[in-house]
């Protein structure tokens, strides 16, 4: 279920039943909003309609009992792909989505359709395709298989190439709402205490798969330590230091990803409090959070030196 993004659910369900579907979209937007999850819904609607029985929900939702969804649940469908960053022998996942993954599309497109007249391909996220894989990715976009969708999730749709958005059909996805956000939780999260519901909506800003993160993988005392740089600074560098403490290793590598996208945030909801001189302050140290975290995650940066470095950036708002 798509919750908070009426319009785009609107918008791509209402292409999808013109008879003239663009066959590539851009799903652009905040992370842990929920571009991915309406990408492979969308696909999964458009796939089931196009096999059948008919679907006769509104919106882009298909019921589970449907034959597609079980062939989709079950990884089998034929003519779906989904391109992600794959896991490394050693632990942790691949830096980039690679330029030999996109060419595995060949054998997608090379081959008659099995199930119904279309094929689909939900990149997540293209923002992680290496430079050669970018470039293969836009030939198939320059010149598209008949009745092929591809479905693009993007968090920073201006670092990709021109050409590739220009071949795109954009969706924009928003923050949540409040009311989204706690739906989200109160069904990710059964049973939850409204309480902690309450406060995860409170520091996640509009992103669920945030707010998730910050349950499952204790992220709230992290948080406060840096809420407490971010506005009583560290002039002895220890808070940062403390901070960065427990942040190597394989075993913390998912709440070190999830604590650089926190960052910016938290960041940005501070300064919405402030004026003046601290108000500048925090929107520049935004800005150098968000460039920082990107850069870590795309050059696999030392966890502890980054923190470190994030730190920095907290302690240079009060």
């Amino acid at each position: 279920m798509i919750i908070g993004h009426d319009r785009a659910v609107a918008r791509f369900a209402e292409a999808m039943h013109s008879g003239a579907l663009h066959h590539a979209w851009l799903l652009a937007g905040p992370r842990g909003v929920g571009k991915a999850s309406f990408a492979r819904e969308a696909t999964r609607r458009l796939l089931a309609e196009a096999a059948g029985p008919p679907v006769t929900l509104p919106g882009i939702e298909t019921p589970i009992e449907h034959p597609i969804s079980h062939f989709l649940a079950a990884g089998s469908h034929p003519d779906y792909r989904e391109l992600v960053r794959i896991e490394r022998k050693e632990g942790g996942l691949q830096r980039n989505i690679s330029v030999d993954q996109v060419r595995s599309l060949g054998d997608l497109f090379s081959s008659t359709p099995f199930l119904s007249p279309w094929r689909a391909v939900v990149i997540d996220c293209a923002d992680d395709l290496e430079p050669e894989g970018a470039n293969a990715l836009l030939k198939m976009l320059e010149e598209p298989p008949a009745n092929c969708l591809f479905m693009l999730v993007s968090h920073a749709p201006g670092r990709l190439l021109p050409t590739i958005r220009s071949r795109c059909r954009r969706l924009d996805f928003q923050a949540l709402s409040d009311d989204a956000m706690t739906s989200i939780l109160e069904h990710a999260l059964p049973g939850e205490d409204a309480g902690k519901i309450a406060k995860l909506v409170a520091i996640a800003g509009g992103s669920a798969g945030r707010a998730l993160d910050i349950g499952q993988l204790d992220l709230a005392p992290l948080e406060a330590a840096a809420t407490t740089i971010l506005r009583e600074g560290d002039p002895d560098n220890a808070r940062r230091a403390k901070l960065a403490q427990g942040m190597s290793g394989k075993a913390a590598a998912d709440r070190y990803a999830a604590f650089l996208a926190l960052i910016p945030s938290l960041i940005a909801r501070e300064a919405r409090g402030l004026d003046g001189a601290r108000r500048e302050r925090a929107l520049n140290a935004y800005a150098e959070a968000r460039e920082t975290a990107a850069v870590a995650r795309r050059l696999s940066l030392d966890p502890a030196a980054t923190i470190f470095q994030l730190g920095a950036i907290l302690a240079s708002v009060p």
